[in-house]
């Protein structure tokens, strides 16, 4: 896979990182504030991406919010983890066909949350 910088960081709320290949499932969560350009890359087994974020929202509302969008996308849940007031979630298509997504979402002292997204779109 070769990595490329999908452009500029946001710098108002973002709908969705900004590339055409980019799946609905890994959309930023609602007025979230993009930290730096999100690296997305293609190869052979499809494209992917990393993006990092901040939000007011808290880490489990994050979580639910990214749950429901790979469940309508046909993803099955694969992963959970709660450690303190951290959250990620994991999910993966039942096909092995590649198609993922993950989601960290960490509480930050200022009463945001930090994430870090990461999806791929499998073959």
């Amino acid at each position: 896979m070769t990595a490329e910088p999908a452009g500029p960081a946001a710098a108002a709320p973002t709908p969705a990182v900004k590339t055409s290949d980019v799946p609905a499932f890994a959309a930023v969560y609602p007025g979230g504030q993009v930290s730096g350009a999100p690296t997305v890359a293609d190869g052979p087994d499809g494209s992917g991406g990393i993006v990092s974020f901040t939000t007011n929202a808290d880490p489990d509302t994050v979580v639910a919010w990214y749950r429901q969008k790979a469940e309508a996308a046909g993803l099955s849940s694969i992963m959970g983890m709660n450690q303190g007031k951290a959250r990620a979630y994991g999910a993966a298509a039942a096909d092995n066909a590649g198609t993922s997504l993950r989601v960290v979402a960490d509480p930050i002292d200022d009463d945001s949350t930090s994430v870090q997204l990461t999806w791929s779109t499998g073959r």
